[in-house]
């Protein structure tokens, strides 16, 4: 990866993290403020609404540290080592972790006529479509790990020659 390559995802990856930063601090509190003026038939779900997005927010600063790593380990050639491993588990589980937060989104908005059915279809799609990437990236880890063992057989045998010659 070159040089201009790992300065331009830094540089997306900042952005995205600043932005995630922002929406806590900033727009969740005027989210509660807004979700105050909620019929009293729909009072209860303003809690389980905020922590939902809160989490979710969570969720995507977390695969941006880890994404921020692995990008570190790939610029300093040390990606393909059993170290990578943490933070490809990580992100499966934010994925994971997110896809589970949109279907309880989906659970919660589920019961009455507050929300079309439409709507909740379409984050059972969203949900399917987060669990989805998180497969994704188990198939990328699976990958990985097939890279890891072809570097140590290589190393075993570049050591095997050295003691031959």
């Amino acid at each position: 990866m070159g040089k201009s390559a790992v300065l331009a995802l830094r540089a997306v990856l900042a952005v995205l993290l600043t932005g995630s930063v922002f929406v806590q601090a900033v727009m969740v509190p005027l989210l509660a403020a807004d979700l105050e003026g909620l019929d009293p038939e729909l009072a209860h779900l303003r809690t389980p609404f905020l922590v939902i997005t809160v989490l979710g927010v969570v969720t995507v600063q977390v695969v941006l540290a880890c994404v921020w790593r692995l990008v570190t380990m790939v610029r300093r050639g040390t990606v393909f080592s059993h170290a990578a491993f943490r933070y490809v588990h990580t992100v499966i589980g934010a994925f994971v972790a997110a896809a589970l937060l949109v279907f309880a989104l989906g659970v919660l908005l589920a019961p009455g006529e507050a929300v079309a059915p439409g709507v909740i279809l379409l984050l059972g799609g969203v949900c399917l479509a987060v669990f989805g990437v998180a497969l994704v990236v188990l198939v990328l880890r699976m990958l990985l790990a097939q890279a890891v063992a072809r570097d140590v057989e290589a190393a075993r045998m570049r050591a095997e020659l050295e003691e031959v010659i």
